[in-house]
């Protein structure tokens, strides 16, 4: 899973991707007002953390530029600003939640389980997609009755796959979501292919034969509901 922690305070932007990193998301950082209309038009994220102070404009503005492109997106408002009239502002425009300065990581972090686990998988810790069910809390996937050892880029390209499950993903946004803002930076797709056939491989060795389907000069698919 993919987050952009938009804090100007670069101390408790840093120790949030620490601890983040830790639960295994890939996390990105804007500093500025500027830097975060940028990462947000640029790419997409499942769930973006939000300052409502920033040098260079509002929190409220970029949140309701976010909403405009894509009003499904996942937003956790995290300000000092915590005077009711900001939080009832920030969840009219579309926030999902709001978490008030100083806060513990512990809680940021469940929030943000939450938020992912209530718009992408229908509010459910077990997912259950044919034979294959996947475990968001233990980060555990088994196919039947047989646990699969998938890698940390494995286990996010399956949920990405199952997630957007009724659509073609592109190679380049698959590209994005393993490894970021630096996808813009690769020459090729090689280790998305070299993913995406580890991932079938596993699947196919435990019976999970056609889950991914492959579009070739296009995209992947999870062929399976």
């Amino acid at each position: 899973m993919k987050l952009l922690i938009i804090e100007d305070e670069k101390a408790l932007s840093d120790s949030i991707v620490s601890y983040l990193s830790h639960e295994e998301y890939l996390c990105e950082q804007a500093f500025t007002y500027a830097e975060a209309l940028e990462k947000t038009g640029a790419y997409e994220y499942d769930c973006i953390l939000l300052d409502l102070m920033l040098p260079g404009g509002s929190g409220l503005d970029i949140l309701r530029t976010i909403k405009r492109g894509n009003p499904a997106a996942g937003v956790v408002i995290i300000s000092a600003k915590d005077s009711i009239d900001d939080k009832v502002e920030g969840l009219k425009i579309g926030a999902d939640d709001y978490l008030a300065k100083p806060f513990h990581l512990p809680e940021l972090g469940m929030r943000i389980f939450a938020l992912l686990r209530r718009k992408c998988f229908s509010a459910g810790n077990v997912i259950s997609t044919g034979p294959v069910s996947i475990d968001l809390l233990r980060r555990s996937v088994a196919v039947g009755d047989r646990s699969l050892e998938l890698t940390k880029s494995e286990y996010d390209l399956l949920l990405f796959l199952v997630e957007n499950r009724r659509r073609v993903v592109s190679k380049s946004a698959v590209a994005e979501h393993l490894s970021g803002d630096v996808a813009d930076m690769m020459d090729d797709f090689n280790f998305v292919y070299a993913h995406v056939k580890n991932l079938k491989a596993k699947l196919a060795s435990a019976g999970a034969t056609g889950c991914i389907k492959t579009y070739y000069g296009v995209g992947y698919k999870w062929d399976i509901e």
